[in-house]
C-alpha cells in the first residue's frame, strides 16, 4: 500500500492534518523530531511513527525507503524544506508542504529540472493561502481578455500559531518585491493597495508573498504584486515561545479569512474577485490533507508545481466553506 508521511506530524497543523488523512483512511505514517507527541498521535490515529531529524541524509533516506509522498508541516521551512526536498528527490518520493515563505519556493523552482528527472513532484504551499489565492487569480483572469497585471491581497484575520509566529519573525524582510516583466524585481514605491474583501474598501500594505512565483508560473500574467490586511492580533509581539499551539476552535470560527484581487487586461479593463472562506487555519490542514490525497492517488505532474495548477482553479471551492464571487 501507498503511505503518506507527514513530517511534523504532533505540531498545531500538522496533527489536524494527520487526523484527517486517518478518517480517510490513508495510509500514514507520522514524522518529526520528538518521539513522545508522536506516540500519542500514533496511539490516536492508529498510525506508525518514526523519529528523526534533518541532518542527516542516511537517516532521512531510511525513514523514506516505503514512502511515496511526503507532507512537510514541520516550519520554519527555511529549515525544513531544502533537506526534504532533496531527500524527495533522491528517494522518488513527491514533496508537499504548507509554506507561506518565499524561499521554499525559489528552491522549488531550482529543482524543477532535477525533479522532473526523477519524476517527482514538488508541490510547497499544498494547502493555505498559497491554494487560495491561487484560485482566486486563475478563477479572475478568465475574466479579461490578454491579462497583464494581477493586483491581490489577503485578509488575515484572528490569532497566530507559535509556530506561524516563529517562522514568520524568521523571515522578516525589509526588501518589498513584486513580479514585473515575468521577473521578480525590488518595489521602488511602498504605497498601500486598497481592496474590498466584502464589507468596504480597506487599505492593505504591501508584501512579498510567494504567490508572486505561484500566480505567475500557473497564470502566465508578467505584473503581479501582493498585499495583506491583517485585523485581530494576528502578528503577537513579545515572547513567541509562550504563545499557545494555536487559535481555539472557538477563535477559528470567529475569523473567515478572504482575499481580494484586481485583474487588469492589455486594453485597460479591470475586474475584481473575492474569496470568502473558513479560518485560515482550518482551511489549511483541510487543504493539505485533501492534496495528499488526491497525489497519493495518481494525481501529480513531475516538477515544481502549484495547487491551482495541478488541481485546477476550483480546488480552493472544494475545502469546506470557501465561496469566490466577482465585484464587477
Amino acid at each position: 500500500m501507498k503511505k503518506l508521511m507527514i513530517y511534523g506530524a504532533a505540531g498545531y497543523t500538522g496533527s489536524m492534518t494527520s487526523e484527517l488523512d486517518h478518517a480517510a483512511g490513508l495510509a500514514l505514517v507520522l514524522a518529526g523530531r520528538n518521539a513522545e507527541p508522536l506516540s500519542a498521535l500514533a496511539a490516536q490515529t492508529q498510525a506508525e511513527y518514526r523519529v528523526f531529524g534533518l541532518d542527516n541524509d542516511a537517516a532521512i533516506d531510511k525513514a523514506l525507503s516505503d514512502v511515496s509522498v511526503i507532507l512537510n508541516c514541520a516550519g520554519p521551512y527555511m529549515h525544513t524544506a531544502g533537506p526534504l526536498m532533496h531527500a524527495a528527490i533522491r528517494n522518488g518520493v513527491h514533496y508537499l508542504d504548507i509554506a507561506a515563505e518565499l524561499d521554499s519556493y525559489q528552491l522549488a523552482e531550482k529543482l524543477d529540472e532535477q525533479a522532473k528527472a526523477a519524476g517527482v513532484m514538488l508541490l510547497p504551499g499544498s494547502g493555505g493561502s498559497v491554494a487560495m489565492l491561487g484560485c482566486l487569480a486563475a478563477h479572475a483572469i478568465e475574466r479579461v481578455s490578454e491579462p497583464r497585471k494581477i493586483s491581490i491581497a489577503l485578509h488575515v484575520s484572528g490569532s497566530m500559531s507559535r509556530g506561524s509566529a516563529v517562522s514568520a519573525s524568521e523571515n522578516l524582510t525589509t526588501q518589498l518585491l513584486i513580479r514585473s516583466g515575468g521577473q521578480l524585481v525590488t518595489r521602488t514605491a511602498t504605497v498601500a493597495g486598497v481592496f474590498d474583501f466584502g464589507a468596504g474598501p480597506v487599505s492593505c500594505c504591501p508584501v512579498t508573498l510567494p504567490d508572486l512565483i505561484t500566480i505567475g508560473i500557473a497564470t502566465g500574467v508578467p505584473d503581479i504584486e501582493t498585499f495583506v490586511h491583517v485585523s485581530g492580533n494576528a502578528f503577537p509581539k513579545g515572547d513567541l515561545s509562550a504563545l499557545p499551539a494555536g487559535p481555539t476552535i472557538e477563535e477559528r470560527n470567529a475569523n473567515r479569512y478572504q482575499a481580494a484581487v484586481q485583474v487588469t487586461g492589455s486594453n485597460g479593463m479591470k475586474v475584481c474577485s473575492v474569496l470568502d472562506t473558513v479560518n485560515g487555519y482550518t482551511f489549511t490542514p483541510m487543504a493539505a490533507a485533501e492534496a495528499a490525497r488526491r497525489v497519493l492517488a495518481g494525481e501529480y505532474r513531475p516538477g515544481f508545481q502549484t495547487p491551482a495548477g495541478l488541481f485546477g482553479k476550483g480546488f480552493a471551492q472544494t475545502i469546506a466553506d470557501t465561496r469566490i464571487s466577482d465585484c464587477n
